[in-house]
């Protein structure tokens, strides 16, 4: 087997298990004194999820998937906490399935009660003030299109077949249907995704059973709610690309007044939440996160502090009603932390940092431009050891995302990390695509543009290379998911340009893609074959069908699983064999494939390792680095 031949793996996966088999927190929520939260002590395979009361309590364990006896591969998250902190309900998946099984602990008794929903999607979900029952809406992993998108009440106690339908969207195709849980009111949201995304909202009282009232009907742009009180807050792209946040007044006849509470700016909205009567915003600017406070009439009445180059993600409490917020931060050489924001005090907290043993002062970072082919200045993060990013030729790795608005902003990773030890210079150009600059470096790459976003990427291959940072027989290329369809076009379009190639869980197959996935949000960002125009565009730079045989290309390893529901793994099965078949070089075309992974990287640890592992192997032995 190739990778069994790879000198020193050894020592890689050694290296890999310490930067791994660490303590981590994530999903963390409060309700009351209580906070609820998942955590991995070091070497166990999953996380667990706990309890602690008050900021300084104990961590209490409420579940821990190893008791269930289904192997490692079973995963636990917490999802939401009843109004009097009573109930909780967690999500239980095995492997990387897209689908999950949602199950209720009363954390008071620890009993896990009978009242379960079974294998499927959950689209929304409240708990009743008094919570004696739920609300939800649930797509079946089974179902067959078009799904009746209908909401249910279930009280608890009772039979799933008792359950009562208590709303039920008009018409059952392009659609998706969400709930808004609020302490006074029940939401109903509705998306229709049309040429554009429709959304309809309508709301009831928890004090009676009366028919649900629509306040927005029709709407054409995207709105995120919140019910604050008699309220309705919301996250809006209505005359507003970058975003803005609004007041939902309802009129009659169900034409709503949206009255701007933060308006858009030059920079687009990151993510944002409530807490304390306080609107809490981030945006990405400058090179930096910046997060910005708000009253509840819009005037700005403070900021956060952060740092310049971190990644700061705003978690919110779980509650507008709390006096907190958490901030999750990274960079390109510090891991996760989170912290928690005292919005009275205005004082910041650590509640957790991920110790892993990395020594980030050996490290720095600079941030140069380029010129894209069509002139465009595009920014790039270089980082390295302090020697390497100083001067010389050093090998070299790089990657981007490029699509759906998503910004490529610095954070923490272990597979960089241990490339960064072994002397590689790691380079994150903010290709178009994304929306580091806003709503339009987005658009510039969207659909049938984005062929932009290839070649801005291909623009910094060549950068690193012109200015002698590295060269083509030392430069490596790794991205998944729509990253994954960015380093395959590369790939097919410049093989001269790369010595190796990490494609994870791609879309290769642009030409067929959307008969496999049903995912609406797709057509506005890819378009599909069955539009003429989008398949003029897509056939050009799809990268399962720009392999020519006899073409000397690149060793190449993918990525996938069977699980994956997302980009389905016959992209990157049929595109391993189409290119050894084609490939005139020397170098390998690899495919790790499990039955257990999906498209999110939820394997337990030792899965985790074992793939982490051969990954950098390939890289060390493709490059030539010294381990």
């Amino acid at each position: 087997m190739y990778f069994d031949a790879i000198p020193n793996r050894q020592r890689i996966r050694e290296r890999v298990r310490e930067l791994l088999e660490v303590e981590t927190f994530d999903s963390l929520q409060r309700v009351g004194d209580r906070y609820i939260f998942r955590k991995r002590l070091p070497e166990q395979e999953q996380p667990s999820i706990y309890m602690r009361a008050g900021t300084d309590g104990t961590d209490t364990l409420l579940i821990d998937p190893t008791e269930r006896g289904t192997g490692s591969f079973t995963s636990v998250t917490p999802l939401q906490v009843s109004p009097d902190g009573r109930l909780l309900l967690y999500e239980v998946k095995e492997g990387g399935e897209s689908t999950g099984k949602f199950e209720l602990l009363d954390m008071t008794t620890r009993a896990t009660l009978s009242d379960s929903l079974p294998h499927g999607y959950l689209r929304g979900f409240a708990f009743a003030p008094d919570g004696k029952s739920f609300y939800y809406v649930q797509e079946p992993a089974d179902a067959r299109k078009p799904i009746r998108w209908a909401a249910y009440k279930h009280a608890l106690g009772t039979p799933s077949c008792e359950d009562v339908e208590v709303f039920v969207a008009d018409g059952q195709e392009n659609l998706r249907l969400h709930i808004i849980p609020g302490k006074k009111y029940l939401g109903f949201l509705i998306y229709r995704f049309l040429e554009t995304t429709h959304t309809d909202i309508y709301r009831r009282s928890f004090d009676d059973e009366s028919v649900p009232v629509p306040i927005v009907k029709d709407a054409k742009c995207g709105l995120s709610p919140v019910f604050v009180g008699d309220r309705i807050i919301a996250l809006t792209d209505q005359h507003a690309p970058n975003l803005r946040i609004v007041e939902i007044q309802p009129r009659d006849g169900f034409d709503a007044e949206l009255v701007d509470l933060v308006p858009q700016t030059d920079s687009r909205i990151c993510n944002w939440t409530i807490a304390a009567g306080r609107l809490f915003v981030s945006y990405w600017r400058h090179e930096k996160a910046e997060i910005r406070i708000f009253d509840m009439t819009g005037s700005t009445v403070g900021i956060v502090p952060t740092r310049k180059h971190e990644t700061v993600r705003v978690l919110g409490a779980g509650n507008p009603d709390q006096e907190e917020i958490f901030l999750e931060t990274e960079s390109f050489v510090e891991p996760v932390r989170i912290e928690r924001y005292d919005v009275r005090t205005g004082r910041l907290n650590l509640w957790s940092k991920r110790p892993v043993p990395f020594d980030s002062s050996r490290y720095a970072h600079t941030y140069i431009s380029f010129s894209a082919k069509d002139g465009t200045r595009i920014p790039m993060f270089l980082v390295s050891r302090r020697d390497v990013l100083q001067e010389g030729c050093h090998p070299a790795i790089m990657t981007s995302y490029g699509a759906y608005g998503v910004s490529s902003t610095p954070q923490f990773s272990a597979f960089v990390a241990c490339l960064l030890e072994c002397g590689c210079l790691f380079a994150l150009p903010n290709i178009r695509g994304g929306s580091e600059f806003g709503a339009d470096w987005h658009e510039a790459a969207r659909r049938r543009n984005r062929q932009v976003a290839f070649d801005d990427f291909l623009s910094a291959a060549e950068w690193l290379v012109t200015h002698h940072k590295t060269i083509p027989e030392k430069l490596a290329i790794f991205g998944g998911s729509n990253s994954g369809l960015l380093v395959g076009a590369a790939l097919t379009q410049r093989p001269e340009l790369f010595r190796a190639v990490i494609c994870i869980a791609p879309l290769l197959d642009m030409l067929r893609y959307h008969l496999f996935v049903s995912r609406p949000a797709w057509r506005e960002e890819f378009g599909t074959a069955q539009d003429a125009e989008d398949f003029a565009a897509l056939s050009r730079y799809s990268p399962y069908h720009r392999v020519g045989i006899g073409v000397a290309y690149p060793a190449v390893m993918f990525v996938s699983g069977h699980l994956d529901r997302n980009c389905h793994p016959m992209h990157a099965r049929k595109m391993t064999a189409r290119l050894q078949a084609a490939s005139s070089s020397r170098f390998p075309v690899v495919l790790d494939y499990s039955e257990a992974r999906g498209h999110a990287p939820v394997l337990p640890l030792s899965k985790r390792i074992s793939s982490l592992t051969d990954r950098l192997a390939f890289l060390c032995d493709q490059l030539q680095l010294a381990v």
